[in-house]
């Protein structure tokens, strides 16, 4: 293994040397791929396939046209450049046609020149965006059933997985215990060996298994002893995924001892197909994903999780939806496959989905009935609320509360933030054992840098009965989930009772005049925090999830295209995880993770899919994904309207009535979705279509990624035939048509429609017969009433004769002819817009959801550099990858003021330099700039002090911006 990864580093130094500002590019070349390739080439035949079709990779034909291909690619690069000054990494030939190479800018631009080259883009990252959820979602008495039970359901469908691999050896993938897998000729995946062990990765439950790495190499972002150079999960992220769509059934989730439930994917019998191609520090990037959806729709996979996407819109095209990703993942619908991918996590702010193309299933995150809560009753009777997955203190017994603070071996040791209780070597274990440990729940915890885990620990070892953390100061809309611990042990969320715990502390405490200790009188028991409690009020939006309205550009125009299309639950989501993961710091070591994200939604959408395709297995995936979205509910177990998590004026979470950006066309219900009476389908011509109206979008460039000209247009984008309709635009009347197909018996359909009273509706016919397999028209006239420039939402329904219920949303943008507005926008809402216009790309901090907006930069030379040489500003995860012509010129400001002695980017730097601030407050106050991390943190806000100096703080969209005069610095900075 030493040697091994010597000789890696060897390369991976050899490429830096031969190509020292080396990047990473996409090519897409002139030729069709194997999937649209319909003869003409002198020697190789037709390989294309139908709509919906599969490609037989093993035809003679699709081979040899595919080893033409990459010959032409391998060519084109021997001829334009010397051998050893790039490295290919990637043919692209079944999906897309073309390659990923490592070369200099220089030699790009020589790429974009050359004949036969469609586009050169430079890759992008991209990052990863079940006990209880199938009893929630009626899945073993109303859907497994039917398919003869939960052994067999999902039998012989083959969902792959584009993550951070898989833990192989996970009981959720063991196939000892179930009955035997036969062989499934469809699939032609292979499977790597591990270079450790040397076992193979399948086992028959996993049939494939791969890792894609060639671009994170080049890079030079991939150590193969972290990252592992094959496809074993370093993260956990992968086997909590896979484990979600198809692990098996009845698996008992065990942690400290105490059992949690049985867990099991939506579709326990599915088959796993791993393609690595996400890693623990860095995420992944583009080319070695594309690469993995094209290896995965040439292995024959039914089913594509996608629980990832790009750190922001790729800004290299015009169009959100012509891409490489985006292009490979129409090839892959074209080809039969359903793709599901993760919306995005940037919820609860507008237009945060990263997840835009009609042809993806676009799934956001709900919050199922299940809540954990606990509570600690103090010596005085007060009761304080707070989250722990604990067992409780010894039955009507109290027990003295120390705090970590007054129970340090030496004074010296502050230097160590004792109070986070990460060091039980730096407290004194006399003083702890036998009482209840006080901590603080710090910046540390926020930044990954401490965990409840490790809090537990150190309890543990020191022999405390249990622990109890305090949040004294909270950034708003921080998100505590509960860990499970194996001592007594509860987080206290509410800044308002934790002064009160430390305020009955305090008054209990008796010290000397130096302030040590002299007795500790506070006493208390902490509650048992492992039965859940179920909530009626459920599903609701999580706040997290991130919202529609979709976008068409990189302006952040709004498209006629619904999103998010789906809700699935998506919150404190118990599934298998890797013992080597490290995606989160309470779960290291651990078999099973109770994580939250629309990475968890994604995969609950993907194994219902595997169930709906398994009944139904001729169904092309526009009718999965239409059976899917018709069946969804908008009402909560109580029948109420779906809420969503959202910010109040007080920045503090509260709920608000969801809407369609919220949830699609509604939570999921798979039992209906077996069932769904009509279909609204959809096929690669119509994608094709769709695009060839859509405004904005060269046909050049629509003929680059498909192969196919613009000769079929449908009028307008919102005409595609899904189940839903959004006008972004309404001027006066505007008549869209769908066309439906009857999956069900002969039945009668009547049309009713429910709208805002700002606009009028009207269906035409207002009923319908259909015969079995049979299709109809129907179209949908929408007329504004009245101009309110905001958006309306209404519904359809088809209510047939023998009991289906088919349901269509419409979200309508009502407005005079003006470049549309979501109301009159304020100088953020503008600075927001031109902001991501012309942005690159970004790294995040995924745990801050709160609204503010925190730039970073690693250093101050980098800072200035960042702004002189012209590349992205890293920005914190609320603001997606913002660096523009506007936001530079402030920034830019600013760095004059402390840094009069810059010129470009010769910097000579104190240790902490001041910012001269007084002008800045003046003039940009909506900008704060902090000094240090730490007082950055001491306000509340994300900044790591492991790799920030500096961080500036941009105010959230609820301040009251009116009293700031932005309207003259919007005039000044030429915003719009």
């Amino acid at each position: 293994m030493r040697a091994m990864e010597l000789g890696c580093a060897v390369v991976v130094l050899f490429s830096l040397l031969i190509a020292g500002n080396a990047e990473i590019y996409i090519v897409t070349v002139i030729g069709e791929p194997v999937i649209s390739y319909k003869g003409g080439v002198p020697g190789f035949e037709a390989t294309a396939v139908e709509s919906d079709e599969t490609i037989d990779v093993t035809s003679e034909l699709v081979t040899s046209y595919s080893r033409h291909l990459e010959m032409k690619h391998d060519m084109l690069l021997s001829l334009l450049f010397e051998h050893g000054t790039y490295k290919k990494l990637y043919s692209y030939r079944h999906l897309i046609n073309g390659f990923a190479v490592h070369i200099s800018p220089e030699q790009a631009e020589v790429l974009r020149q050359a004949p036969g080259v469609k586009s050169v883009e430079r890759d992008w990252k991209v990052r990863r965006l079940t006990t209880h959820t199938p009893q929630f979602l009626g899945l073993p008495t109303g859907v497994w059933p039917t398919g003869g039970g939960f052994d067999r359901a999902g039998e012989d469908i083959v969902i792959g997985f584009v993550d951070s691999g898989i833990f192989p050896h996970h009981p959720s993938f063991a196939t000892h215990n179930v009955e035997p897998y036969g062989p499934i000729p469809k699939y032609r995946g292979k499977c790597e060996v591990d270079p450790d062990t040397k076992r193979n990765f399948c086992n028959g439950k996993i049939v494939g298994a791969q890792h894609f790495a060639e671009a994170a190499i080049a890079a030079g972002s991939f150590n193969p002893s972290v990252d592992f150079a094959s496809p074993l999960d370093g993260d956990g992220h992968g086997s909590h995924t896979a484990a979600i769509a198809a692990g098996n059934n009845g698996i008992p989730v065990r942690m400290h001892g105490y059992e949690f439930g049985k867990a099991s994917g939506m579709a326990p019998r599915a088959r796993v197909a791993v393609y690595k191609a996400l890693y623990r520090l860095f995420g992944g990037f583009v080319a070695d994903v594309v690469a993995a959806i094209d290896q995965a729709v040439h292995d024959g996979v039914d089913i594509l999780n996608l629980s990832v996407g790009p750190n922001s819109p790729p800004a290299t095209t015009k169009t959100t939806f012509l891409n490489p990703f985006d292009a490979a993942l129409l090839s892959a619908v074209k080809a039969g496959v359903f793709v599901a991918q993760a919306a995005g996590n940037g919820g609860p702010f507008p237009k945060s989905l990263l997840s835009y193309s009609p042809w993806i299933a676009s799934v956001a995150a709900a919050i199922d009935d299940r809540r954990y809560k606990n509570h600690l009753t103090l010596g005085n009777g007060k009761i304080l609320p707070g989250i722990g997955l604990s067992p409780s203190t010894h039955f009507n017994r109290t027990f003295t509360l120390v705090a970590a603070n007054d129970v340090l071996l030496d004074s010296s040791v502050v230097k160590y933030s004792p109070s986070d209780c990460q060091r039980p070597e730096v407290l004194n274990k006399n003083l702890v054992e036998g009482n209840i440990l006080l901590c603080g729940y710090s910046f540390n915890f926020v930044v990954g840098t401490a965990s409840i885990k490790k809090v537990s620990e150190t309890a543990k070892s020191l022999g405390a009965i249990g622990f109890v953390l305090a949040v004294e100061n909270v950034s708003p809309g921080t998100k505590f989930d509960p860990v499970p611990v194996s001592i007594p042990g509860i987080l206290i969320t509410e800044v308002s009772k934790s002064m009160d715990l430390i305020e009955y502390y305090n008054t209990s405490t008796s010290r000397d005049w130096t302030g040590r200790v002299k007795s500790f009188k506070a006493t208390g028991s902490i509650g048992d925090g492992l039965m859940p409690i179920l909530h009626k009020s459920a599903p609701q939006v999580a706040l997290f999830s991130a919202r529609g309205p979709n976008i068409r550009d990189f302006n952040f125009q709004d498209a006629d295209l619904l999103k998010p299309d789906i809700l699935a639950p998506g919150s404190l989501i118990w599934a298998a995880w890797s013992p080597n993961g490290t995606d989160e710091a309470n779960y290291v070591g651990e078999g099973f993770a109770m994580i939250s994200g629309t990475s968890m939604a994604a995969p609950h959408i993907a194994g219902i899919a595997a169930l709906v395709k398994q009944k139904h297995p001729h169904w092309s995936p526009a009718a999965i994904k239409s059976a899917l979205m018709t069946t969804s509910t908008t009402l909560d177990r109580a029948e109420n309207p779906l809420r969503a998590q959202q910010y109040s004026g007080s920045e503090t979470v509260t709920l608000v009535t969801a809407t369609p950006f919220d949830y699609g066309s509604g939570h999921v219900t798979p039992r209906a979705a077996l069932d769904p009476g009509l279909i609204f389908d959809a096929a690669y011509e119509d994608y094709i279509g769709f695009l060839c109206t859509t405004p904005g979008i060269d046909a050049h460039e629509i003929k680059n990624y498909t192969s196919l000209p613009c000769n079929y247009t449908m009028g307008r984008p919102s005409n595609l035939n899904t189940p839903s309709i959004t006008i972004s635009h309404l001027v006066g009347t505007q008549t869209v048509t769908r066309t439906v197909t009857n999956v069900a018996g002969l039945e009668t359909y009547v049309i009713s429609t429910r709208m805002a009273p700002a606009i009028a509706v009207e269906a035409n016919p207002p009923a319908m017969t259909l015969k079995p397999g049979a299709s109809r028209k129907f179209s949908v006239t929408l007329t504004a009433r009245s101009v309110t420039g905001t958006y309306s939402f209404g519904e359809v329904l088809l209510k047939g004769s023998r009991g289906h219920k088919v349901y269509g949303f419409s979200s309508n943008y009502n407005s005079i002819e003006v470049p549309y507005r979501m109301g009159e926008p304020s100088f953020f809402d503008g600075m927001i817009r031109q902001l991501r216009a012309k942005c690159k790309y970004y790294t995040g901090y995924p745990k801050d959801l709160g609204p503010s907006r925190v730039i970073h930069f690693t250093s101050e030379r980098q800072f200035v550099q960042l702004l002189h040489e012209g590349h992205p500003v890293v920005v914190a995860f609320t603001i997606r990858c913002n660096y523009t012509n506007n936001l530079d010129k402030v920034l830019e400001e600013a760095a004059v003021e402390f840094y009069p002695q810059v010129k470009f980017m010769r910097v000579e730097c104190p240790k902490y330099p001041g910012f001269c601030i007084t002008r800045q407050r003046k003039e940009y106050p909506f900008i704060e700039i902090f000094h240090s991390p730490e007082q950055a943190s001491n306000q509340g806000r994300v900044a790591d002090p492991n790799i920030t100096k500096y961080s500036v703080k941009v105010l959230p969209f609820t301040y009251d911006l009116s009293a700031y005069g932005f309207r003259e610095f919007f005039k000044r900075h030429g915003i719009k």
